[in-house]
């Protein structure tokens, strides 16, 4: 009865016909001028002048509701405190270690976890039962995560495991009833996409259980005793400039001159190369075509070369003079290890780091995988090649018939081949190299791509399933990095699945709302508290379905076509080295998650009319279907966010730093200085010595040099000053730098062992309601952006199609 006299009230109020359309009510609520509004409107006016008091008032009634909740977490800290002693967290750490160290011991509380699971799962509870349920394990998981050492980490993962486990069961068993065809379809691919992420989150579980944390080995021997290695550096359309700075690292690494030569394999056979190479004293190979691309490069060129070890990295990754004598002891201690890789770390911003402005503020897409993932696999011997930054034993490689030429991730097949053939890999998480990340959206999802097809047909061709060579461990490691590529169609089936309830009213899961809800609630937040513990410090929560948001309909179709016919598609370079010369909206790659925003969009207009006028006997159904589209439109507004490309122009990118420096003037002064940034063509400078209000700006040009520090010995590169606005704060440009004062700078900058090593100190925690606050202001700050690219769009194709006037 109170809706019926509520809305008519508010007929009256804005002086709405009895069966007026829902397009009159926004019409006579939102556009009538001031004149013409009916008697009501100083009712919204007070609120409209009081909007303050009113938005206090609920802040204050919504603190005294939530204020229990805070009185909980208190408790729940305090109970954590309490339990975290070093006695007592010291004695859970040895049981853990005893029981991931003996395999018997392993496998039996395996066994009793699993069948205590199973009844735990499938217990029929009641919506008081299941509510309980929900608060003792996000209760328990609460003071788990307070505590130290790796026991809290498997603890979380099994609760998760748990909720999942109850959603799964009772999603399978109970909700599952449909009327029509248009239900079951809908319903049971629903089903299938969740059934994927079930089984990523177990997979992923399993595979990041104990991460090994590989400590370099020490070489062993003396230094004209330790193995000879080809240094291999592939190229094909890369600019010069890009391929130079990582040609010099890698001549200065800090290894026997006599006993490592550096190979510059060309596969676009160009004269300015083999010029270069000249100049610089390396050698240069080039092949008469270019079969298989980067792997058949790497193979021809194994073939001219005879290195005990072989060291690959892409021609923008410069090595550190420390990646030698921190990745070749382990060829030493084991006879069988065959490859040790170590992370791709990137000092340049990619597209999303760039256009959203997370740039070493929060973990990039790739950090999570060499983070945590490459060190959970370390511990089951499954570590991945990846193609750079990686050294591999000869003998081996050319066992399994070199670089895997079948699939277009030649890295990552090549690392199966070796374990089947019962070697062992290594891992070190180590920042030894660095190199650039994509410059474009464009750029970034066409090397997704390709990533995703070549896994496809991996998992198609030579399935880790199947075959022998493996352990079982091996074969989950290698599995859940294959099916994590196949998210594409879930992804989508997620950010359109309300609409079948939204648009046509179809039911495609068979349960009240809130009963769903306490089924739902558990496993999505169980979930994001053990990864938030797990995976915090490499990926922040919620900021994977960004990911999968942009890249999912561009990797949907090359996995499900590779799966049908692996021998589709073509290896493709990424380029690395260009410019963004100008601020533009990339409407092409857009295009997919564009029309989702417009169909999202359309799908919460018509909830509101459900909500308000069709449906008010299902008021859950349709606010829960509303929460979920809601959601999803938040996450393709960041997606929109990093179409909008920033401008990007410099030739070489600055590094920030803080490294001791010395500018010499040409007066014969020499201040301290601490260098802020630094390039291969230039750096910034900030002055010590000299007050800021007492310097004389240097005029643009003034021809100077600098010194930086190289193993205690300062290098002094001429310079001239570019940047000068007077408060002790330079930017110059090198100029005229000979072979040797080029490989100097190299070695004083980007290849000191050091570079990387504080990279992320100042990264924020992952901190799950924040970050879900971040990208929803991401969201809406993408809807802006694209609508004010629409606006120019139109206003600029308008004016240029426009007739220009004729004079009379």
């Amino acid at each position: 009865m109170g809706p019926q006299y509520a809305l008519a009230w508010l007929r009256q109020v804005l002086g709405v016909p009895q069966a007026a359309p829902w397009w009159q009510w926004v019409w006579r609520a939102l556009v009538l001028p001031p004149e013409q509004r009916p008697q009501g409107w100083p009712l919204l006016a007070w609120l409209g002048r009081h909007i303050a008091t009113v938005l206090r008032a609920v802040s204050v009634v919504f603190n005294l509701i939530l204020e229990p909740l805070r009185i909980t977490l208190r408790g729940l800290d305090a109970l954590a405190a309490l339990i975290n002693k070093p006695k007592t967290t010291a004695r859970i750490e040895r049981s853990v270690q005893l029981l991931m160290r003996y395999p018997s011991l392993r496998w039996l509380s395996l066994g009793l976890a699993m069948v205590a699971a199973m009844i735990v799962m499938t217990t029929p509870f009641n919506w008081f039962g299941q509510l309980l349920f929900f608060i003792f394990a996000w209760a328990l998981s609460l003071v788990v995560r307070r505590l130290p050492g790796r026991f809290p980490a498997l603890a979380l993962a099994a609760v998760s495991l748990l909720a999942t486990g109850r959603y799964a069961w009772w999603r399978v068993t109970t909700t599952l009833e449909f009327e029509t065809l248009a239900q079951a379809v809908l319903g049971y691919g629903l089903l299938a996409a969740e059934a994927y992420t079930w089984l990523i989150v177990v997979l992923g579980f399993i595979q990041t259980a104990w991460p090994l944390k590989r400590a370099p080995a020490p070489l062993q021997g003396a230094a004209q005793s330790w193995p000879t290695v080809d240094v291999f550096i592939p190229t094909y359309n890369e600019p010069l400039s890009v391929v130079r700075p990582t040609v010099l690292a890698a001549m200065a690494l800090d290894w026997p001159a006599d006993r490592f030569k550096v190979y510059l394999l060309d596969d676009g056979r160009r004269e300015e190369f083999r010029a270069f190479a000249a100049e610089v004293g390396v050698q240069y190979i080039i092949r008469p075509d270019n079969h298989h691309a980067k792997a058949g490069n790497l193979n021809h060129a194994l073939q001219k070369t005879d290195g005990e070890l072989v060291a690959i990295f892409d021609c923008d990754h410069l090595p550190t003079r420390s990646f030698l004598k921190t990745a070749v002891g382990w060829f030493q201690r084991d006879p069988k290890c065959a490859m040790l890789q170590t992370p791709h770390h990137f000092f340049s911003p990619d597209p999303f780091e760039r256009n959203l402005g997370t740039f070493r503020r929060v973990p990039n897409e790739g950090a999570l995988f060499y983070g945590l993932i490459q060190d959970g696999n370390d511990f089951w011997n499954a570590t991945f090649f990846c193609g750079s930054c990686a050294v591999i034993r000869r003998e081996p490689l050319m066992e399994v018939g070199g670089i895997a030429v079948e699939t277009v991730t030649e890295d990552a097949h090549t690392a199966l081949k070796l374990h089947r053939r019962g070697y062992t890999t290594a891992y070190i998480n180590e920042a030894q190299a660095a190199g650039l990340a994509t410059e474009s959206l464009s750029a970034h999802v066409g090397q997704r791509i390709r990533w995703a097809r070549g896994m496809a047909q991996i998992f198609r061709t030579d399935n880790p399933l199947l075959g022998k060579g493996l352990t079982l461990w091996q074969r989950i490691c290698y599995s859940n990095a294959m099916l994590h590529f196949f998210f594409g169609l879930p992804r989508l089936v997620f950010l359109t699945a309300p609409m079948a309830y939204l648009f046509f009213h179809i039911y495609i899961i068979h349960a009240h709302a809130f009963l769903l809800a306490l089924y739902v609630l558990p496993y999505i937040v169980q979930a994001g508290v053990a990864n938030a513990h797990v995976q915090g410090k490499y990926r922040h929560t919620f900021w994977a379905e960004v990911y999968e948001t942009v890249l999912a309909w561009y990797v949907a179709l090359p996995t499900t076509l590779a799966i049908i016919n692996p021998k589709l598609g073509k290896f493709n370079v990424t380029a690395k080295g260009g410019l963004v010369e100008r601020s533009y909206f990339d409407w092409t790659t857009s295009l997919p998650y564009t029309i989702l925003m417009v169909l999202n969009i359309a799908a919460f207009g018509v909830g509101l009319v459900r909500l308000f006028w069709w449906n008010t006997d299902e008021t859950s159904t349709v606010v829960m279907n509303l929460i979920w589209t809601a959601y999803s439109l938040f996450m393709l507004g960041a997606a929109v966010g990093v179409a909008a490309e920033s401008r990007q122009v410099r030739k070489m990118h600055r590094v920030a730093a803080t490294l001791p420096a010395t500018l010499y003037l040409p007066d014969g002064r020499a201040l301290h200085a601490t260098c802020t940034d630094y390039s291969l063509s230039g750096l910034g400078l900030q002055l010590q010595q000299v007050p800021s209000a007492q310097w004389q700006a240097l005029p643009v040009g003034t021809e100077v040099h600098v010194g930086l520090w190289w193993d205690d010995c300062e290098h002094a590169f001429p310079a001239k000053v570019m940047l000068d606005p007077g408060r002790g704060t330079l930017g110059v440009e090198f100029e005229n730098l000979s072979k040797e004062q080029q490989i100097a700078l190299v070695q004083c900058t980007f290849a000191r062992p050091d570079s990387w090593t504080h990279w992320n100190d100042n990264q924020e925690p992952d901190r799950p309601l924040l970050g879900l606050q971040e990208i929803t202001h991401l969201g809406a700050q993408g809807y802006h952006t694209m609508w004010t690219a629409l606006k120019n769009h139109l206003r600029d194709r308008f004016v240029k199609n426009r007739p220009a006037s004729v004079p009379t």
